[in-house]
């Protein structure tokens, strides 16, 4: 009944403001944006500027310490230091943004997606500063952000809404109660959440509570609140998104829909436009109800309305993000729109610039997100310098959405999302065909990426077909993760790659010595009536490889690897100006084109199907003079990713077992859990709540137990 009286309630207020809404913006006064301050960091603050600059609008960015020599601080007309890392301290900092807009004289702040773009305290802030918010109203934000009201709302307005309990008793008892009467699986959900934070899956109901706790936690530190909402979990569904778009005169459209159901950890990986499958009786209801829900709220710019879709075609509401989402371009390519300057047009008060008649779908679009982070590993996250990036070339169908270039930090303080890669095709497969051609181009050294698992995403039959569902890494997981060794004539290229660059290396010393024409630098290895002979040890996932290359004469080698020898020709070879090496290669008569990157004792090869790499293994000499010491104690527990430590769980002297948590890490704003990988005592906590920890670091030493 209070759930009741409270949906009643809200009703009533939401006629009363849509109402006072429009009075507002009775007079449509146009207000040219001469002026933007982008409250954003990374890709989406370039992208934005990049309209703005089209537009004629000059641009100012924000930046933390760690973002000084940033790509967005570099395209900006004007940059501000707003704080140290941290994004709590520095662009989640609603006053020192604000202060920062009235500085530099901008009449307007666009926030990006993240941070601070779905804040209904700065929206109004920046109201009542006098600067234009490029969103919807504060109102609006409050209303979508709370899953449980957003519910309500949606369901007076006729948006299918999926079963679920959404009131205000928090209680476990309540909670665990709703569950058991709902019925597993259920997904717990924060209500202010977005972006997979504070959300878990229970498959059973002695899983609820831990579940429950740490979908809190995870809450608390996104969005300041732990309240849950718990919802039936539809098994094999799909996320199909609506993007909306409404002025202030009280106009409304939407730029069909995205398929965003390929994920990890809740999360988006890859996304298309229009959905696969869709019949088209679904793809205009699902759009009318997009709309629908704008509506309902008095929506004002670009908003995502995202549902649940079953297998049959039935949709369900699940949340409106009220923002510019990551997957916007997807949009734009097959509409022909360019979405950021439809916000900064309709937030100084113009029309939207096309009726929905006037839109049309043309042709197929797919966005990859390239991020820091280890696919194998269960996808946990990166960080590190980027020392060598090279990146498809971009044109009409093809588009590189970066905020970063090569020797930038992916910083362990932010989102570890490097680019985003989108294609457009006449069709879905000629689409999907230029995603995985443009993804072999995409080459990273420096970190740990996802760029070759997309190239087997893409390459995946039930993909392929359009078969998707948020379920499908599970359960293709044995096809997507195959055990990718090094072929023989893989490490073939490696090694003659690497002799090409000492050869290149020596070229260049010469040049800048003394005496360019010393047998020192122009000589190598002579032995009178003898091949020159090489042995180079390399280590590929934790496996020592030894190659031997014997220089027979000209570009002809002999390669031996596992006791087999074979005959290999260089066919071409050049150094490309970014350093790298491309190389065209004979091997027991195949023909082979790579690329090989070197960077310090890295060593990557590049070719059309993957990637692969390897690191030169020093002399054991060298290791100890270096002092190196790279074995890790068993009897540790060590960080996965680099991290900040959040709760230590264990003191000195305690008695754990096999899977007890040890301590929680947060890295690029997920949360992970450390746990023991054995029976024993804690000898020693070596770091305390709010250390910045590297990979690898040794958190926890504790003795096994015999």
């Amino acid at each position: 009944m209070a759930l009741l009286l409270r949906n009643s309630i809200l009703r009533r207020w939401w006629c009363i403001h849509n109402s006072a809404f429009s009075v507002r913006f009775s007079s449509h006064d146009v207000k040219p944006i001469n002026k933007v301050l982008i409250a954003n960091r990374g890709e989406i603050a370039c992208r934005v500027m990049k309209t703005a600059k089209k537009l004629g609008i000059k641009t100012v960015a924000v930046f933390s310490d760690a973002d000084i020599d940033s790509m967005h601080v570099a395209m900006a007309d004007e940059s501000y230091r707003i704080g140290p890392a941290p994004s709590r301290d520095s662009y989640l900092k609603q006053d020192k943004v604000i202060q920062v807009a009235l500085k530099s004289g901008a009449e307007a702040i666009h926030p990006g997606y993240g941070f601070l773009s779905e804040n209904m305290e700065f929206a109004r802030l920046c109201q009542q500063s006098g600067i234009i918010f490029i969103g919807p109203p504060a109102a609006a934000i409050e209303s979508m952000g709370i899953k449980s009201t957003s519910k309500a709302i949606m369901s007076d307005a006729g948006v299918p809404v999926i079963q679920g309990y959404h009131g205000e008793d928090q209680s476990l008892e309540k909670l665990k109660g709703e569950a058991d009467r709902i019925g597993y699986p259920v997904m717990i959900k924060a209500i202010r959440g977005g972006g997979g934070k504070g959300m878990r899956i229970v498959m059973k109901p002695d899983e609820f509570e831990s579940q429950l706790d740490s979908a809190k936690r995870e809450a608390i530190k996104s969005f300041g609140d732990d309240a849950m909402l718990i919802e039936k979990y539809i098994e094999r569904p799909r996320h199909v998104e609506v993007q909306i778009f409404g002025d202030t005169h009280g106009n409304y459209v939407y730029l069909f829909e995205r398929d965003c159901s390929v994920q990890r950890r809740h999360q988006k990986i890859i996304e298309e436009a229009p959905a696969p499958g869709i019949p088209e009786e679904t793809r205009k209801a699902i759009g009318e109800a997009g709309v629908r829900a704008a509506r309902a709220v008095g929506y004002v710019g670009a908003g995502t309305v995202e549902f649940i879709m079953d297998v049959n075609h039935n949709f369900f509401f699940m949340e409106m993000n009220t923002r510019l989402q990551v997957e916007h371009p997807v949009s734009e390519m097959i509409t022909g729109t360019d979405l950021v300057e439809w916000q900064l047009k309709v937030a100084s008060g113009e029309k939207l610039p096309k009726s929905q008649e006037e839109l049309r779908i043309n042709g197929h679009s797919f966005e990859s997100r390239i991020y820091a982070e280890d696919p194998a590993g269960g996808f946990l996250p990166g960080a590190g310098q980027l020392h060598y990036l090279s990146t498809p070339d971009p044109g009409p169908d093809v588009r590189i959405e970066t905020g970063v270039r090569q020797g930038d930090e992916v910083s362990v303080h932010y989102d570890p999302m490097i680019a985003k890669l989108v294609v457009w095709g006449e069709n879905r497969y000629s689409a999907l065909q230029k995603m995985k051609s443009h993804l072999s181009s995409y080459n990273i050294v420096g970190l740990n990426t996802n760029v070759d698992f997309l190239m087997d995403l893409c390459s995946h039959p039930s993909f392929i077909q359009g078969n998707v569902h948020t379920d499908f890494i599970e359960e293709h997981y044995k096809e997507l993760f195959p055990q990718k060794g090094i072929t023989s004539a893989l490490i073939s290229q490696v090694a003659i790659g690497c002799i090409l660059n000492d050869i290149n290396q020596a070229k260049k010393a010469a040049v800048l010595s003394m005496d360019p024409f010393s047998p020192l630098f122009t000589v190598r290895g002579i032995r009178v009536n003898h091949h020159l002979r090489q042995d180079l040890s390399f280590i590929h996932n934790e496996k020592d490889l030894v190659v031997t290359v014997t220089h027979q004469s000209g570009n002809h080698y002999g390669i031996t690897y596992q006791d087999e020898t074979q005959k290999v020709t260089v066919m071409d070879s050049q150094e490309n100006l970014d350093g790298s090496i491309s190389l065209v290669c004979n091997i027991g008569g195949g023909i082979h084109k790579s690329k090989i990157v070197i960077s310090d004792a890295d060593v990557a090869i590049f070719t059309r199907d993957s990637s692969h790499k390897l690191s030169l293994k020093s002399p054991s000499f060298l290791a100890e003079l270096s002092g190196d010491s790279s074995g890790i104690s068993s009897g540790s527990a060590v960080a996965p990713m680099p991290g900040v430590v959040e709760k230590v769980l264990v003191s000195d002297g305690d008695v754990v077992k096999a899977g007890d948590p040890l301590l929680i890490m947060i890295a690029m704003k997920m949360e992970h859990v450390i746990r023991a990988h054995a029976d024993g005592n804690v000898k020693k906590v070596l770091y305390k709540v709010g250390d910045n920890v590297k990979k690898n670091a040794v958190l926890v030493q504790f003795q096994e137990e015999s």
